[in-house]
């Protein structure tokens, strides 16, 4: 599994959200500000965690977004997986002939990915908030 800066702005903007809410809403330019992360980008970016159904948006006066559900049951995985494009998620193992020692290393460098996977699945955005880590 590959983490881009999109998946660690969107982990980085839930904290946030999650930190400050306080059952109000959170103004994206208030995240955008303290975690110094471009308001059209955190915009794009909270718009794929809104189509996944992790943030809740609330218009007017005093509007921002919140958690759409509880931070205990809300998995890192999740929030990457809500932004980071699918098909770069996955390392490229495609080889050519006589790169035996590639080859002999693709079942290591998958099992990697597979245990960063399932750390992100058991860590929670509580688990960030809380400090539990």
């Amino acid at each position: 599994m590959r983490i881009s800066t999109k998946g660690r702005h969107a982990v980085m903007a839930m904290v946030d959200i999650a930190r400050h809410s306080d059952e109000r809403p959170v103004p994206l330019a208030d995240v955008a500000q303290r975690q110094m992360i471009s308001l059209s980008y955190l915009e794009q970016l909270v718009s794929k965690l809104k189509k996944n159904g992790l943030v809740k948006s609330m218009r007017g006066p005093g509007g921002g977004y919140i958690l759409a559900g509880d931070p205990a049951l809300t998995s890192i995985h999740q929030i990457v997986a809500a932004v980071d494009d699918p098909s770069q998620a996955e390392i490229s193992l495609s080889y050519g002939e006589g790169q035996t020692a590639r080859k002999l290393t693709d079942a290591l460098w998958r099992k990697v990915g597979e245990e960063v996977q399932k750390y992100l699945k058991s860590v929670t955005l509580a688990d960030i908030v809380h400090r539990k880590l």
